[in-house]
């Protein structure tokens, strides 16, 4: 399971450059919920294996999740009420995620992952979903504990470090991010995603010839990565090139233009267009 950026609210911050000072719309600081239903494939969806049941009822509820959240819900507390057991809390976990829930999601993730029956890599997948789900809902310090404890049974593992590492920016510990950054990429050098956060956060530490970097190599990696085009446009424009900011930011609503960060690059383009005297 690849994890993405979970999808939050963009957040204004003043940027002083060359080419004049403005307020941008960056990942860096969310606003509080309300929460923002996750995309079909933002959804922590476990990959297999392992699996938690064994039960038909269980692979239809999990195939439900994509296009039908709310009837995989429904299934899966019906067939709770009837002894369905962990895949049945499993089932409705995720689609509580899906629905908008992800703190109440999270919740029923973990007391899983904790109830003793379940050990190992699916133990794993469990935290790692479940902290996800904080992350959605704003809760990065019960997301790193979920990673810090899934980390513990699997420390070598790309996916988890990188979610740590997204738990520990958001709460402001850059220096705590950079190093699950770089263990990532040494696991894993072709991690697009590990390069995107590492930029943002080197930028945050005013770092923009570093920051520069890494996201050049996660655009490498793919050229077509629209939270990697949306971090460029906001060095651009750090740098003072405007029509780079643009032209990046306008390729990111053209490669991803229902998401999160086509939003985010819309609004950023908006107030490109105002003018320094708009912003």
């Amino acid at each position: 399971m690849k994890p993405r950026l979970p999808a939050v609210v963009g957040t204004l911050v003043l940027i002083g450059a060359a080419g004049g000072t403005g307020w941008w719309l960056t990942r860096d600081a969310p606003e509080p919920p309300p929460v923002i239903v996750p995309a079909t494939d933002d959804l922590p969806v476990p990959p297999f294996p392992p699996r938690i049941a064994d039960d038909d009822r269980y692979d239809k509820c999990m195939t439900m999740l994509a296009d039908d959240p709310e009837g995989a819900e429904a299934i899966a507390t019906s067939w709770q009420a009837t002894g369905g057991g962990d895949g049945a809390i499993h089932c409705q976990a995720l689609a509580k995620i899906a629905n908008g829930e992800p703190a109440s999601g999270a919740d029923a993730l973990e007391k899983l992952a904790h109830g003793g029956k379940l050990q190992g890599l699916t133990r794993v997948v469990l935290l790692s979903q479940a902290a996800e789900a904080r992350l959605m809902a704003e809760q990065a310090g019960p997301a790193l504990k979920d990673l810090d404890e899934a980390l513990a049974i699997s420390p070598d593992d790309a996916d988890l470090l990188i979610g740590r590492a997204n738990a520990s920016d958001a709460l402001g510990r850059s220096a705590a991010a950079m190093d699950d950054l770089n263990q990532a990429l040494l696991l894993d050098p072709s991690r697009s995603d590990a390069f995107v956060l590492r930029a943002a956060v080197w930028r945050k530490m005013d770092m923009l010839d570093a920051a520069r970097s890494d996201i050049d190599k996660a655009i490498a990696l793919d050229p077509e990565d629209a939270e990697a085009l949306l971090e460029r446009g906001i060095l651009r424009q750090l740098k003072g090139d405007r029509e780079g900011a643009r032209k990046d930011w306008t390729h990111a609503q053209e490669v991803d233009p229902n998401s999160e960060t086509a939003e985010l690059a819309a609004q950023n383009l908006t107030l490109l267009d105002a003018g320094p005297d708009k912003r």
